[in-house]
């Protein structure tokens, strides 16, 4: 298990078992590690308690029971008003789910129990996971509800080293344009522009205008007035020195 929070905002994300979910009866995984990189990008890796063997099937099965108490149950009803949803990974591979629904008039909540699960595999490789939420079961407090899961494995023709190209697709999973975000930058970026431009042409604007009127007249007949720091050495920029062959010669240009 990885990752569950609200759906209108992906950046916005919680351990998996933050909500009182239960755990199922296995404690241990034989392989299990987390990446750098997972690591930076908020990956919160958890075992699930989900005994899945390859190629073993698993008829419908309860693996968990939740003691519903009034807390629990109000911060399920919380995360699924929220749209909350979770994610979570099969070798490698992303799944996501729904956390659970509200009826229609908002007064009854309902929590997903059911985990159906298609794996598909191309030799001794898994290619393919398939995530059916079921099970919609009633948020009423002191109650107890079951988690239950199944697992079917069927042949797929797809290869290992194309497992991950329907994820590529943008109508598998859509992300939401964040237009105003976008035209907020912009238009700050423009604002910056013209304001450091504005400055910049106000300060050095009579600069630029007495160094053209005065390009041919002699340095030494220059009115400096103003002019300190860099403004002093600009006559200098582009004076020849004296011998430049042997000024040329010596430094090796």
């Amino acid at each position: 298990m990885n990752t569950v929070g609200p759906y209108h905002n992906r950046q916005e994300t919680y351990k998996y078992f933050s909500l009182p979910f239960c755990v199922g009866s296995k404690k241990s995984i034989s392989h299990y590690h987390e990446t750098l990189g997972e690591a930076l990008q908020g990956v919160e890796l958890e075992f699930s308690g989900l005994d899945i063997k390859f190629k073993d099937d698993v008829m419908p099965a309860t693996y968990c029971e939740i003691d519903l108490d009034k807390e629990k149950r109000d911060a399920f009803v919380y995360a699924i008003k929220n749209h909350y949803w979770y994610q979570m990974y099969i070798d490698d591979l992303p799944i996501w789910g729904i956390v659970g629904e509200a009826d229609e008039n908002g007064e009854d909540y309902y929590l997903w129990t059911y985990k159906k699960l298609e794996i598909g595999f191309n030799g001794n490789r898994i290619v393919d996971v398939n995530l059916t939420s079921e099970g919609k079961v009633k948020l009423v407090p002191n109650t107890k509800i079951q988690m239950s899961y199944s697992v079917k494995w069927k042949k797929s023709d797809v290869k290992f080293e194309d497992r991950f190209d329907k994820y590529l697709d943008p109508s598998f999973f859509q992300h939401r344009i964040h237009w105003f975000s976008i035209f907020n930058s912009f238009m700050m970026v423009i604002f910056l522009v013209g304001l450091v431009s504005m400055i910049l042409m106000r300060t050095l604007r009579k600069d630029y205008a007495r160094y053209s009127k005065e390009e041919e007249m002699d340095d030494m007949d220059r009115d400096l007035g103003d002019e300190y720091g860099w403004k002093q050495v600009h006559g200098d920029v582009f004076r020849p020195s004296s011998h430049p062959l042997i000024f040329s010669s010596l430094i090796g240009s």
